[in-house]
């Protein structure tokens, strides 16, 4: 999986911040414990710095964790940097919120910050 699949575009309002919040309620990876499809509701929320992510490629990428086995942990954490190696934004927080397995619901929740200059 890379970030080079994400498009972006320029920031429209580069001098203002702003919030950009991204609901993708089909998302499907695999277990890698059973091979079994995994389903969730992934949320991204951000504040652009010079660029934004164009929705079409993000499709398209998270389309591609369709048929990899992977832990939700992982996979939330490789969407915050992949998206932050994409666009280096402002801030970002990523929640993969999954469907109930076995009659235990996950919410996984990665959260990165650009440094602030010295």
């Amino acid at each position: 999986m890379s970030s080079t699949n994400l498009e972006t575009f320029p920031n429209p309002r580069p001098g203002r911040e702003f919030d950009i919040d991204i609901d993708c309620p089909e998302f499907t990876s695999m277990c890698p414990k059973t091979g079994l499809p995994d389903f969730g509701t992934i949320r991204i929320s951000y504040v652009p710095d010079t660029a934004c992510v164009e929705l079409k490629s993000l499709k398209y990428y998270l389309l591609d964790f369709r048929n990899r086995g992977i832990f939700y942990e992982s996979v939330t954490n490789q969407i915050l940097d992949d998206l932050v190696a994409a666009l280096a934004p402002v801030r970002m927080t990523v929640t993969g919120d999954f469907t109930p397995r076995g009659g235990i619901k996950t919410v996984i929740t990665a959260r990165y910050e650009k440094p602030r200059p010295s």
